[in-house]
């Protein structure tokens, strides 16, 4: 090797996109761990995060961001800033669009988005398992004509097609300089952050419709013991004493599964036993609490 491909890399990449585009899912998979939560339901990522990949002389530092959608709310408006924002700081943007979906409305607030930034992307088309050939071309075709991207990819972040090329792309187009972060670190949220997102993943998957986007959970209590375990307590907060009862569950039966999935999963993740203890509370406007937004790393005043 030369001495330039010797040299060491660094640098972010902000994975943006329409909501469910398929971002944490690409997250996880370039990292190798499944750091993101994911569900079908859009808008389940809240707030940035950042994933650490290596890949020879390079540190890929990968910024999930939350889904880019018409906001209505000041969370949906807190969410959408963060996104910008990992796009803005980042030294290479991706975008994600769904190819099963198409070209849709958020996708085109978010090429005009980039045009008026004067940002270049890489496009990067997901779910090519869904789509035929000749629909996938047109697509890119058209994508093309809308915006000047640096270079487009066909992928499935899902089952890894063509995620390797792209891996490799994007580590030889970031720029040289010391990595930022220990080669043995993954992320920058902390175990705390990480129990709580898997505790939120399986409400959300338990629930379904049945509770959209009126539930958060936070880490209340976390006991190292003796033996090597962990007590973890959480609290589950929703809005209304009758999203109490759908969390809870005829005799406590559905919070007690939701806390089943979530325990089983947390100790895989942390490699250590877990005892979790889950508490179900009714704050009518979590939503709109200034602290809230400070935990997520979000922007109240937006």
């Amino acid at each position: 090797m030369t001495k330039d491909e010797n040299a060491r890399r660094c640098g972010l990449v902000a994975l943006i996109g329409a909501p469910n585009a398929g971002k944490s899912t690409l997250l996880n998979r370039l990292l190798g761990e499944p750091l993101a939560i994911v569900t079908p339901k859009p808008q389940t990522t809240r707030s940035r995060l950042l994933g650490f990949a290596i890949l020879g002389a390079t540190q890929l530092v990968l910024v999930d961001t939350p889904g880019i959608f018409a906001p209505r709310r000041r969370l949906d408006r807190a969410m959408v800033k963060a996104a910008w924002s990992g796009a803005e700081d980042a030294d290479l943007s991706l975008l994600l669009v769904d190819c099963a979906r198409g070209i849709g409305a958020d996708v085109e607030r978010i090429l005009d988005g980039l045009g008026k930034r004067g940002r270049k992307a890489i496009l990067a088309l997901n779910k090519i398992d869904l789509v035929r050939r000749d629909t996938l071309l047109g697509l890119a075709d058209r994508l093309s004509r809308k915006a000047s991207f640096e270079r487009v990819f066909m992928i499935s972040a899902l089952n890894g097609d063509g995620v390797g090329d792209l891996r490799s792309y994007l580590a030889e187009n970031l720029p040289e300089g010391p990595w930022l972060y220990p080669e043995d670190q993954l992320c920058d949220a902390s175990e705390r952050w990480v129990a709580a997102e898997i505790t939120r993943q399986k409400v959300m998957m338990q629930l379904q419709d049945e509770l959209p986007y009126a539930s958060t959970v936070e880490t209340e209590s976390w006991e190292e013991k003796k033996d090597g375990s962990l007590r973890i307590g959480q609290i589950i907060t929703v809005e209304r004493p009758g999203q109490r009862a759908i969390v809870l569950g005829e005799g406590g039966r559905r919070l007690k599964a939701i806390g089943v999935e979530a325990r089983r999963e947390i100790a895989l993740r942390l490699r250590r036993p877990i005892h979790l203890f889950l508490f179900v509370k009714v704050r009518a406007k979590w939503s709109e609490e200034r602290e809230r937004y400070r935990e997520l790393g979000l922007d109240y005043d937006v």
